[in-house]
C-alpha cells in the first residue's frame, strides 16, 4: 500500500487522538490510512474501549471512514459468565430504559450480546446499546432492535427536526440538509464538532416516525 503524505498526516493525527483519549490503550491499537479511510487493528480488553477508539478516529479532521477491526480479548480469570453478563445487561437496560426495557430481549454467547425487540423511537434503540457497552465481560454488541413503524408524513418529520435543531442556540439548522423517505432520515451538511454531530443525531432520534438515520454529516471545525 502506497501511503500519501496526507494519509501519513492523518495516521499521525489519529494516533495522537488515541493517545490523548484516556479511555483507549493506544499502544495496543494499530492505525493504517488509505485515501482518508482509517483501519484500526489490534486488541483491547473491553467493547467500550473498542468503540472509544472508533470515536476517537472519527474526531480527527479529514477522516472519511473508519474500519474497526479491533478485537476484544478479555484477559485473566474471574470475568463474568454469560449468565452474569445477561443479568447485568438486563439491569442496565432497566435503568436506561425503564419504560421500554420489558419490550427488549437479549442473548449472550461468549460475551457477545445480541439485542432484540422493538421500540417507538430511534434514540431508544441507540440508548439500549450505549447502556451495555461498558459492562464487564461484554465482548461485542449486535443491535437487532427495530423501531416501530408510525404513519407520519415525511414533511412533518422534517419540520419537527428542524424546529428541534433551531431551539438549540449552538445548532444551525440551515447548515444541515434533511431528507426523509420511508422513515429513513438522511442528514448531509456540516457541523463544527463531534459533540455537535452527536447532539444533532440525538435531536433526530427523539422524533416519532424516524426508523433509521443515514448520517452523512461532515465535521468542519471553525477556524
Amino acid at each position: 500500500m502506497v501511503t500519501t503524505s496526507n494519509d501519513a498526516t492523518l495516521q499521525s493525527a489519529v494516533m495522537g487522538e488515541l493517545a490523548w483519549d484516556s479511555r483507549v490503550t493506544a499502544p495496543a491499537i494499530g492505525v493504517t490510512v488509505e485515501d482518508g479511510m482509517v483501519t484500526l487493528t489490534g486488541t483491547v480488553s473491553s467493547f467500550a474501549e473498542r468503540i472509544a477508539a472508533q470515536e476517537a478516529a472519527h474526531r480527527v479532521v479529514g477522516v472519511l471512514d473508519v474500519a474497526n477491526e479491533i478485537e476484544v480479548k478479555i484477559k485473566g480469570t474471574g470475568w463474568p459468565s454469560d449468565a452474569e453478563v445477561a443479568q447485568a445487561v438486563r439491569h442496565a437496560l432497566q435503568n436506561a430504559l425503564p419504560h421500554t426495557s420489558g419490550m427488549l430481549q437479549t442473548t449472550v454467547s461468549d460475551g457477545w450480546v445480541h439485542l432484540d425487540g422493538a421500540v417507538e423511537r430511534w434514540i431508544q434503540r441507540e440508548d439500549a446499546e450505549l447502556a451495555i457497552r461498558h459492562l464487564a465481560g461484554v465482548r461485542g454488541v449486535t443491535n437487532g432492535i427495530k423501531v416501530r413503524t408510525f404513519t407520519v408524513q415525511p414533511e412533518l418529520i422534517r419540520e419537527a427536526i428542524i424546529d428541534a435543531l433551531e431551539r438549540r442556540a449552538d445548532r444551525e439548522a440551515h447548515r444541515i440538509e434533511i431528507t426523509v423517505h420511508d422513515g429513513v432520515v438522511t442528514l448531509t451538511g456540516t457541523v463544527h464538532s463531534w459533540m455537535e454531530r452527536r447532539a444533532v443525531l440525538g435531536a433526530v432520534g427523539h422524533q416519532l416516525g424516524v426508523e433509521a438515520v443515514d448520517d452523512r454529516l461532515v465535521v468542519e471545525p471553525t477556524v
